[in-house]
This record gives C-alpha cells, sequence and structure tokens, in this order.
C-alpha cells in the first residue's frame, strides 16, 4: 500500500499528473492501492474563495487521468477532488479509480463547520450512504477529513466488511491538531480494529503528516510535513487475528443508526 502526499496547486492538470507519477512508483514498488489527500484534484479553497465553476464532473480530466493511470499501473487510487454540485457549492467528492475506470466516489457526509472554518458555505454535504470498494478481495472503507471526528461512521465502515479505510486529508493547522489527527486515526483502527491510512494534504494551510495504523493501533509510518511519499506492507490478516484476541466489534450492544430526519 502506498501514500502519496503533497501540496496541491490551483492546475488541475499539474495535480494530476503528480498523482500519475507516484501512482508509478507505487506501481514499481509492488503497491496494489496508493491513497492521495483530499483535494488532490484542486488546492483547498480560501476562505473567500469559491470552486464553483472550476472543477470538473467525475468523467472530467482528473478522472480520466486516475483511470488511465490506474490501468497503466494495476494500483487502484483513492484521491480527494471536487465535483460540480448547485449554483454556489461544490460536492468533496473521492475518486477511486481501479483497472481503467472510476469504480467508486464518496462525497463527503461530515463538512468542517468547525475553528472558525465553515465548508458548507461552499461545500454541499454528502448522503449519509457509507461506501466501500473492494480491491484484490479487501474491502475498503472511505472516508474524508472531518469525517475522522464521528466514529459511528467508522463503526458502519465496520459493518460493512472494512478491513482497511483510506482517509484523503486536507487537515488544517492549528493548536493540537497534529495530535487530534494521529489520536484519532490511532483511535479508529483500535475500536474497529482494522488498517486505517490517513493521506495529508501538504499545502500552507494544511499539516501533511500522512499516517497509517493497524488493528492493534501499531504506527506503520509518518511521513511529516511537506511532499513525501511512502511504501507500507500491511498484512490483512492481522485483522482476523487481532479480532480474534479482542472481540470488541462482536461484543458491543449498540448498533448506529442515523440521526431521525437527515439524509
Amino acid at each position: 500500500m502506498a501514500i502519496s502526499q503533497f501540496g496541491a496547486s490551483r492546475t488541475i492538470a499539474e495535480n494530476t499528473a503528480r498523482i500519475v507519477s507516484d501512482a508509478h512508483r507505487a506501481g514499481e514498488a509492488g503497491a496494489s492501492l496508493m491513497v492521495c489527500p483530499e483535494a488532490s484534484m484542486i488546492r483547498l479553497p480560501d476562505k473567500d474563495e469559491s470552486l464553483v465553476g472550476r472543477v470538473e464532473p467525475v468523467e472530467g480530466s482528473f478522472g480520466t487521468g486516475l483511470a488511465l493511470a490506474s490501468e497503466e499501473t494495476g494500483v487502484t487510487i483513492v484521491a480527494g477532488g471536487f465535483t460540480p454540485g448547485d449554483a454556489s457549492r461544490v460536492k468533496n467528492t473521492l475518486f477511486v479509480a481501479s483497472g481503467g475506470r472510476i469504480i467508486a466516489t464518496y462525497d463527503k457526509i461530515h463538512l468542517y463547520d468547525a475553528f472558525s472554518d465553515k465548508e458548507s458555505d461552499k461545500v454541499l454535504a454528502g448522503p449519509v450512504e457509507p461506501v466501500t470498494v473492494d480491491v484484490e478481495g479487501v474491502r475498503i472503507g472511505l472516508a474524508t477529513c472531518y469525517d475522522l471526528r464521528f466514529p459511528e461512521l467508522f463503526r458502519d465502515l465496520a459493518d460493512r466488511g472494512s478491513l482497511l479505510v483510506a482517509v484523503p486529508t486536507a487537515w488544517v493547522k492549528g493548536p493540537l491538531k497534529e495530535e487530534h489527527w494521529l489520536t484519532l486515526l490511532r483511535a479508529r483502527a483500535i475500536e474497529n480494529s482494522f488498517f486505517i491510512v490517513g493521506s495529508g494534504e501538504a499545502g500552507v494551510r494544511s499539516i501533511g503528516r500522512s499516517a497509517a495504523f493497524d488493528p492493534m493501533g501499531l504506527q506503520l509510518t509518518d511521513l511529516g510535513a511537506g511532499d513525501g511519499f511512502g511504501v507500507v506492507d500491511m498484512d490483512i490478516g492481522k485483522v482476523a487475528e487481532t479480532r480474534r484476541a479482542n472481540p470488541s466489534v462482536h461484543n458491543r450492544r449498540y448498533a448506529v443508526l442515523p440521526r431521525s430526519g437527515d439524509e
């Protein structure tokens, strides 16, 4: 499994080329999956900036570039972008490219209306419909950035059979934010006994710090700040091994349900 970490530019073609290059590195390293940051398509907007009219549908050049790279390299690529929404907002969309096509998308459920930001002014929230994909027989759950603060989503992904969850992110800098990021990644891995991989955008506003944890909470990598690339070996059998030793996912007595009235 590979992680691509970089600071996205305002140019879709430039960002696509970076992902394609890293996909070839991943393929040469023997990785079957590569996780890229949130906002890989185009840099996160400034607080007074709109992305309406500047983003692409799934079948645009970004999605097409990812699909072609997946075919050329044999690597499944998970990368964050934006897709058209309504007259004033876009969607924060994960693209999953595999075998020469986009096999799935996920629109971010929880929007970053916190720490003086208000993502919902510019972005439409996705439906409360968790998304998983299968890669070489391994079920992978999808989540984006602020989703990480909502453990019920990850429990739902575990119930849907996820053995690994990919979390593309542009984790905004701030006091204790790096501690929150690593702590939450580890917690989601431990409480669900699965692998978790967070790819962090390394731009002006974001921390980078891409990291991965195993089902026992052991940290497998940390790419630090700035652009980076890493490959992590994962023994998926550790999920079943961990769940046999500590069957907390099975032993729980509460179900996860969406809030009444939410869509």
